[in-house]
């Protein structure tokens, strides 16, 4: 017999897809200079999650998932480490019209590597900013697009 929870997160997967499908339907069609317009990836989501969904319904409803053991059931989750991704997701949406995105993605990095196991700040809030900046150059300097910035051009 298959299992209610394996059946429960096929339908999650299912319904998250047509959550994603209604959103990319209320996008507008016209194409952008790419060629492709704001509805694409979004459609491109809502379809691998359709697809997702249907297998691991297909194979809770025949057997229960594929190779996949009953020992991982028992084991805890960290949720420590959740609640410092989640804190710093909200951080970030917090931080960025204030100090700007360069301050608020280097903030989220530094609260992912505590919550993957990381004591070192100093260390990972420098390995962040050295990740951000360049991103942070190629949006605002190439591309021409505005990310919110904390005092000029380069910061």
């Amino acid at each position: 017999m298959q299992k209610r929870w394996q059946v429960g997160i096929a339908t999650f997967i299912l319904l998250l897809s047509i959550v994603f499908g209604v959103g990319a339907s209320q996008m507008p069609s016209e194409t952008g200079y790419a060629g492709i317009g704001a509805a694409f990836v979004p459609t491109v989501v809502t379809i691998f999650l359709a697809a997702v969904g249907a297998l691991l319904m297909w194979q809770a409803l025949s057997g229960g998932f594929r190779n996949f053991t009953d020992s991982v059931v028992g084991l805890a989750a960290d949720n420590r480490g959740g609640l410092w991704v989640t804190g710093g997701i909200l951080l970030m949406s917090l931080l960025i019209t204030k100090a700007g995105f360069v301050v608020a993605a280097t903030t989220l990095f530094v609260c992912v590597a505590r919550g993957f196991g990381s004591k070192h700040t100093l260390r990972d809030a420098i390995t962040g900013a050295a990740l951000v900046f360049p991103v942070f150059w190629l949006f605002t300097l190439v591309l021409d697009v505005n990310l919110p910035r904390l005092f000029n051009d380069w910061l």
